[in-house]
């Protein structure tokens, strides 16, 4: 398969598309300015405690309070609230954890109101940006995420990604992590970290120790709640967890974030700096790799697949509903069941790429069209199953219910991705309303009768609406005739159906347009 990552860059924005086989599969809208980012680590201070959810908010020093349940403050608590003392007091061996004492690990099931108090300062780490009225989710597990390990501060465990299935690459991984693993400090090892070297994997694992002195360095001198720690952006973020020798190419249209990527890459992936380049060309990068043109179709209420089938995606604060419909999707010798299952694997394939494209996440339920035999059921549940291997995202797909729902749960750490494809029209200038149809006479004649009397023009053509043409020139006195007579001038109709209804062009001797 083939990758290409198109980005453009303003100074407010980045739109990151990731093409596979030249198909737009994801799309990624960043803020600049974006004040919650998923892996930031922030020093927080306890705002309230809510007993009766087991739960607390807290300042982060921005607009919106964090939440944050009890079992989010993590089994390692106590480290971190030990720690963090430490740190604002200026304790440098805290920057390496070496002779450091844990702590007994805090109970699963416990009183938020017992362990925590107003004021307190914590440790605290996005895990969901906020959506719709709600401010970022909390964790007070912190982790450093590397491009071939995450490292996990306060345990000594060593974990390797399912996904790596060899039984020797997992145990010389494991004993390769063994060897170079600081003390208080796990590691978990990511699927990409597959058959790399021990000095690829000890220089991710000497980034992410710095990332972690760095951090208690600026908890010395925090004075209030803030920032301590940045996570990559999506751009970067995508690159650690994407760039593989799939990757074809990287264009980039604006220089300096052109400069930053292709720099992070020679750090991540020498071998790959020659796929990032610079975009020159005056149409816009994302016209000329057709990608504006595929977000206009696939984004909407309705997205239509080539065949002819379409799907109605509907977004709610619950859930996200998806109906299949067949359309006009009609295969000459085949029964109605054979039908019904091609339509559903082909929007199988579609979905899959929406929930990827949008970044929908929570419960999405998809309305599949009907199908009796159990065969083609299973059938359609293992191509969901398949197609959804590419996305990233955690995810769970139930079989088909006896209703044909299929229910998927999508990890969500950000908003959907929302895109307007529609345009504002240009009768009601988006308002909904347009002006009543009974003025459109007294629209005409007032433009008459100022062109006759004012400017003293004696012919004018007058083109309209074939509605109001019928209306002005119909019956054997019609309207026009008595505007003749009355401004004693010759007045031609003429009906064009590319006209709206309400617009209409006058024309005088010189066929110049006077009004419309």
């Amino acid at each position: 398969m083939n990758k290409e990552l198109v980005i453009s860059a303003t100074d407010t924005t980045v739109d990151v598309a990731l093409l596979e086989d030249k198909q737009l599969v994801e799309l990624h809208k960043e803020r600049i300015d974006n004040q919650y980012v998923v892996g930031d680590v922030y020093l927080g201070r306890v705002k309230k405690i809510m007993p009766g959810l087991n739960a607390i908010f807290v300042s982060l020093g921005g607009d919106k309070d964090g939440f944050m349940h009890y079992l989010d403050l993590g089994a390692n608590y106590n480290n971190y609230e030990r720690m963090l003392r430490l740190a604002m007091n200026g304790d440098a061996s805290v920057a390496t954890l070496k002779d450091f004492k844990r702590e007994p690990i805090l109970e699963k099931v416990g009183n938020i109101t017992t362990t925590v108090k107003v004021g307190q300062y914590l440790l605290v780490q996005v895990t969901k940006e906020p959506i719709s009225t709600k401010g970022p989710k909390l964790d007070g597990n912190i982790s450093f995420a590397g491009r071939y390990i995450v490292l996990t501060p306060f345990s000594d465990k060593i974990s390797v990604s399912q996904k790596i299935k060899k039984p020797e690459e997992r145990s010389r991984l494991r004993r390769l992590v063994q060897s170079i693993k600081p003390a208080n400090f796990g590691i978990i090892v990511r699927t990409i970290a597959e058959g790399r070297s021990v000095a690829e994997i000890d220089a991710d694992l000497r980034n992410l120790m710095n990332a972690w002195a760095t951090l208690c360095k600026k908890l010395k001198t925090a004075t209030s709640e803030m920032r301590v720690y940045s996570e990559l952006n999506t751009t970067t973020s995508l690159l650690r967890d994407m760039l593989s020798d799939e990757f074809n190419t990287i264009f980039i249209d604006n220089e300096q974030c052109y400069n930053d990527v292709k720099n992070y890459v020679a750090t991540i992936a020498p071998d790959k700096v020659d796929i990032v380049r610079h975009y020159r060309m005056t149409t816009p990068i994302f016209e000329q790799f057709g990608i504006q043109r595929d977000i206009r179709r696939a984004f909407g209420r309705i997205v239509t697949i080539r065949s002819g089938v379409y799907l109605y995606i509907e977004h709610t604060e619950a859930m996200h509903v998806i109906d299949v419909n067949s359309g006009n999707h009609v295969k000459a010798g085949t029964g109605q069941e054979d039908t019904a299952l091609q339509v559903n694997i082909e929007s199988a394939k579609e979905i899959a790429r929406q929930l990827r494209l949008r970044d929908m996440g929570g419960i999405v339920i998809v309305d599949f069209v009907d199908m009796e035999k159990a065969e083609h059921r299973k059938k359609l549940f293992e191509v969901m199953t398949e197609e959804m291997k590419r996305d990233k995202s955690r995810h769970t797909i139930l079989p088909l219910s006896k209703f044909g729902l299929m229910q998927i749960t999508r990890q969500r750490v950000r908003p959907a991705m929302e895109v307007d494809v529609q345009e504002k029209c240009p009768l009601c200038e988006g308002t909904g309303k347009i002006k009543s149809s009974l003025t459109i006479v007294d629209d005409i004649e007032a433009d008459v009768r100022h062109l006759t009397t004012q400017k003293e023009r004696k012919k004018l053509t007058i083109v309209m609406h074939p509605f109001v043409h019928s209306f002005l020139t119909r019956g054997l006195i019609s309207v026009r005739m008595r505007w003749q007579w009355k401004y004693k001038a010759r007045l031609q109709m003429i009906s064009a159906e590319s006209n709206g209804l309400l617009s209409y062009q006058i024309k005088g001797v010189e066929n110049e347009v006077e009004e419309s």
